[in-house]
């Protein structure tokens, strides 16, 4: 790792973001059920595919929400390597949380 990086500014950017496209696309973080299905269409995003094909206009936020979730494990993983817990506020959490519990019953799914 090259210079110093601000992991706690670069979080605080993330969450911002993370909630703006939470207010454009209507989620309520405390809504477990209502993150979740989030996450299952951000795990099953394909750009080009049918199931991530930008017809609706609401699909861009969606988009730009699931690059932001890549950033998120980024920058926590960097930080990580630096001996550095980084993590960012409600909305972070919340999707974090739910991508990790779809990840794990898909991997257990697919376990014979």
């Amino acid at each position: 790792m090259s210079g110093f990086e601000n992991y706690s500014s670069e979080a605080r950017q993330l969450e911002q973001e993370i909630e703006r496209k939470g207010v454009i696309l209507g989620i309520d973080w405390n809504d477990e059920v209502q993150v979740r299905e989030l996450a299952r269409e951000a795990l099953d995003c394909k750009i080009g595919q049918t199931r991530c094909d930008m017809k609706d206009p609401l699909d861009r936020p969606r988009v730009e929400l699931f690059g932001l979730a890549q950033l998120m494990l980024t920058v926590m993983k960097e930080s990580a390597r630096a001996d550095i817990h980084t993590h960012g506020g409600p909305a972070w959490k919340a999707f974090a949380h739910a991508l990790w519990t779809e990840h794990d019953l898909r991997r257990g799914a697919a376990k014979p």
